[in-house]
């Protein structure tokens, strides 16, 4: 009885899932004029309202700076992220780990705590309508949880492989990028995947910093079609399947270090 009661229980909590999905779709097909309840099917499809989501909010050009983004924040992230978790793993000192403590604590403040100043501090910069004052942003966010995971991951790679290398001649450098960094495959497909899809669907950054039309992301062009006087639910909808199939495509890709990953990074951390 146990069992059956915890495949309902199981059942429930994917249904539960599935319904925003169901919502999801449902809107984006269902043609404008059609003013049922979302929660009825449409008795007709209609593939106009990714037509017009891709034309009026500009999706294509909003694409780009999505990418430019994202890809630029993980690289500076796995690269940055890996550079700082190598000696934190294989060097426990007392310095070492109250760096480490430190790092992580960041992960406790959240961004719009500190908004304004950081506003301030782009105004003065020159960073507003710029990617890659976007970029630093996302990588400052990013890092304590990049430094986390792989300092854990790190953890597991025997010590040896640095003592053998290192008989043999090869520079701390060397070990790094010839022997640690090919083993880090599952964290940064980790990385990849969790921060990607953070980063991606970004929205209270982007809308403060990129505010020129020409360099918004998804989230803020999307934005567009609801405003107080008007409201496109069904575009948005179509707008957002869109904007998933990016970060769907490299989790399908990435899917099989992902869970490793998520294991090995943290259980030495």
């Amino acid at each position: 009885m146990s069992r059956i009661a915890g495949r309902l229980l199981l059942a429930a909590i994917v249904a539960l899932h599935l319904v925003p999905f169901y919502l999801l779709l449902n809107l984006s097909f269902k043609p404008i004029t059609d003013t049922s309840s979302k929660w009825r099917p449409s008795e007709a499809f209609s593939f106009d309202n990714f037509a017009s989501a891709w034309t009026e909010a500009h999706l294509s050009r909003a694409l780009s700076s999505n990418l430019i983004i994202t890809i630029g924040a993980i690289v500076l992230v796995v690269l940055i992220g890996s550079f700082a978790a190598y000696p934190l793993a294989r060097h426990r000192t007392r310095w070492n780990n109250f760096i480490y403590m430190l790092s992580i604590s960041c992960l406790i403040v959240p961004g719009l705590t500190i908004l304004v100043p950081l506003y301030k501090f782009m105004v003065d910069i020159g960073g507003m309508n710029q990617y890659w004052a976007v970029i630093l942003v996302q990588v400052t966010f990013a890092l304590p949880l990049s430094i986390f995971l792989m300092t854990g991951f790190m953890g597991t790679v025997p010590k040896e492989l640095d003592e053998a290398a290192l008989i043999d001649g090869c520079s701390r450098f060397s070990i790094f990028f010839r022997i640690v960094m090919p083993l880090l495959k599952p964290i940064v497909a980790t990385l990849v995947i969790v921060l990607g899809v953070q980063i991606w669907n970004d929205y209270q950054f982007s809308v403060f910093f990129l505010q020129k039309p020409s360099v918004q992301t998804i989230p803020v062009a999307l934005s567009g079609f609801i405003t107080q006087y008007h409201s496109n639910i069904n575009w948005v909808a179509a707008g957002c399947l869109i904007a998933m199939l990016p970060m769907t495509l490299t989790y399908l890709f990435l899917q099989k270090y992902f869970i490793k990953g998520m294991a090995d990074g943290a259980v030495k951390g």
